[in-house]
Parts: structure tokens; sequence; C-alpha cells
């Protein structure tokens, strides 16, 4: 397949469960913060389409501490040691969807905005999951695992990074609606950006990150992997 074939994926199914929802938001039944959060997913129900789009790649250069994908250079150690015997790669962009972003809530509502917060986030595991399983199905890949930038420490992958990326797909607000600002952060908030590989050890960025106490992290660290690919360890 080519390397300039770019798919979008929008309509990947998502279901907004809210007795799932309320146990998320520990509300309880038959509280006013219940009842308002059950109008908040009549409002959003209709409306909810989470995206992504992704890019079959090739690299076409390599060495100690960069890697070249469709001609673009990605600094980053990691990404080059993960990729050493990869050839193709599948960049990617997801999001809960601009739709959601769209939605008229009042910047001083502060508990309907983190209730919406919570609806995007899930929306965008749903977007996540289903891309990486239709990748997979698609290319008949076994394992795979992602990085993206500005998960990890800054050195690992710099979320500067992102322009790059971002460079790989044109113009992606076009493609699904996702923005990147002038400080590399994405419109809407709840989107993720990196590259899918397939590999034969079990990967996640976290295992290369030393922050602490990080409520997102799913593995721990890993310090014979950070000196393995020569980063000094704190």
């Amino acid at each position: 397949m080519s390397q300039n074939v770019i798919e979008v994926l929008n309509n990947i199914p998502f279901k907004l469960d809210t007795s799932t929802l309320l146990s998320e938001l520990h509300a309880l039944e038959g509280s006013q913060d219940a009842r308002d959060i059950r109008d908040l997913v009549e409002i959003v129900r209709p409306v909810v389409k989470p995206k992504a789009v992704y890019k079959v790649s090739y690299i076409d250069g390599r060495d100690y501490d960069k890697v070249r994908i469709d001609a673009v250079v990605f600094n980053s150690r990691v990404l080059s040691a993960n990729l050493r015997e990869v050839q193709r790669v599948f960049p990617y962009i997801a999001t809960c969807g601009k739709e959601l972003e769209e939605l008229d809530i009042p910047s001083d509502d502060f508990m309907r905005r983190y209730w919406m917060d919570t609806i995007k986030a899930m929306a965008l595991h749903a977007s996540l999951g289903y891309l990486y399983d239709y990748i997979r199905r698609k290319y008949v890949l076994e394992k795979t695992a992602t990085m993206n930038p500005g998960a990890a420490d800054q050195d690992i992958w710099p979320i500067e990074q992102q322009k790059q990326l971002f460079s790989l797909f044109g113009a992606a607000e076009d493609l699904i609606g996702v923005k990147l600002t002038d400080s590399y952060l994405m419109i809407p908030n709840k989107s993720v950006s990196g590259i899918l590989f397939p590999t034969q050890i079990d990967f996640k960025s976290c295992q290369v990150c030393q922050r602490e106490n990080c409520p997102s992290r799913v593995a721990p660290f890993d310090r014979d992997l950070m000196k393995s690919i020569g980063h000094t360890v704190e």
C-alpha cells in the first residue's frame, strides 16, 4: 500500500451509557447531580461522534537518536530504538470529536464542564480502542505498541514534535476537526496523536517516564529499559 494513503474513521461506534457515567462521576441515583447528568447525556448523545485518522507510513532513515518517517525527521532516542527492526508504522490522531467541543457550556459552570470532560474522555477511549483494533485486523498485526509526543519525560519524545507528526497528515483539522495550537496542545482537548508500530515486546511510554504519582500511569517505571537506551536515570 502506498505510503500516501490516509484513512479517516468517522463512524466509530460509541454508546454513552448513563449508568457507567454516573458511576464514573460518583453521582448517586436520585440526586440532583444525577438528574443534571442525565439531562446532559440527552444533549450529548445525538451529537457525539468520536473520530480518528491514520496513515500507512514507512521509515526511510534512522540514527541513534532520530528516525525519518515519510521524509519527516523525529528526534527521539526511544522512538528510534523501538523502531529499530520496523519498516512500516502507523501515525495517527484520535479525538472525542469537535461536536462535543462546540457544545455551549458556560465557562463558570465548573461542575458541568467537569462532567463534559469525563464524557469526552470516554469518547476518546472508544476512538483509540476502535482505531487500534482496526489497524491490527486490517494489517494482520499480532502485537503492537504506541508512542505519543509529550507522553513521558520531556527528553523521551518532546511534545514539540507534535508539529512534525501533524505534518504527515496535511490538514488534520479538515480531516477530523483536530487543531494543533502554537503551544503544541490539541483542540479538542481530549485528542491523542502518536505512532502505532508492530513489536515483539510489551512497551508503554510510562515505562520510560520518571514522573511520580501520575494519575494516568498504566505501567511502572522501568529503570533497566531506560539504561538500555542510553538515558541517564536519576
